[in-house]
């Protein structure tokens, strides 16, 4: 009973953050791809989206402590968001309106830090956390980089739930800067570490909740 009620305690923190993880995608892509704050909106894209994958990745990373298992997640986080950028395009929006993420390199590094030091956990937070933290912006600026103007997206496609106020009125103007992948970058080597221990502790306090 305690081994079953385990594996459905493990199940539903995946699917709740896998989940969560999509819907903070989309709500962190409302600055993107609605405003003309370009500085501001990539660094809180990028910390957002390294909290989602640092915390649901290392936990499902020392669950299992099995090496790979953080790319395994960070596959479905990008397979979940995926399914809502089809919806929109669904809906008559073009492709470039949401962008998905890339998770997948940067879970790999964490995975890469966990086998390559032998499964040492304060080496996970450590070294995977700051790599995790610093590879997101980088990666997430060259796919960001190849898709339409977003500002120019969302001047002919507004969405409907937002207030008029939010809609760029130039829409030519600050399309992608250096700046904010250097800020991102940093601000994310930093507190992608605490990021990771929270992972870390997550697993933690599910098996002393288990034992209880």
């Amino acid at each position: 009973l305690m081994v079953w009620l385990r594996r459905c305690t493990h199940y539903l923190f995946i699917v709740v953050v896998a989940v969560n993880s999509t819907l903070l995608t989309i709500n962190a892509g409302d600055y993107i791809f609605y405003t003309d704050w370009a500085w501001t909106s990539f660094v809180v894209f990028s910390i957002s989206q390294t909290l989602m994958l640092c915390v649901g990745a290392t936990y499902y990373l020392t669950f299992t402590g099995v090496p790979g298992t953080a790319t395994y997640y960070a596959l479905i986080m990008t397979v979940y968001t995926w399914v809502a950028k089809g919806a929109w395009f669904a809906l008559g929006y073009p492709y470039d309106f949401i962008v998905t993420p890339v998770w997948i390199p940067s879970a790999m590094l964490l995975d890469l830090a966990y086998w390559a030091t032998k499964k040492n956990k304060h080496s996970l937070i450590l070294f995977g956390g700051v790599l995790c933290g610093m590879s997101l912006p980088l990666f997430n600026m060259v796919n960001l980089i190849t898709v339409a103007d977003p500002l120019e997206t969302a001047f002919k496609y507004p969405r409907p739930t937002l207030p008029p106020y939010m809609t760029p009125i130039e829409p030519q103007v600050g399309k992608f800067y250096n700046s904010p992948v250097a800020l991102g970058a940093g601000a994310g080597a930093v507190l992608a570490v605490t990021f990771t221990a929270l992972g870390c502790k997550l697993n933690t306090w599910t098996y002393r909740w288990m034992a209880a």
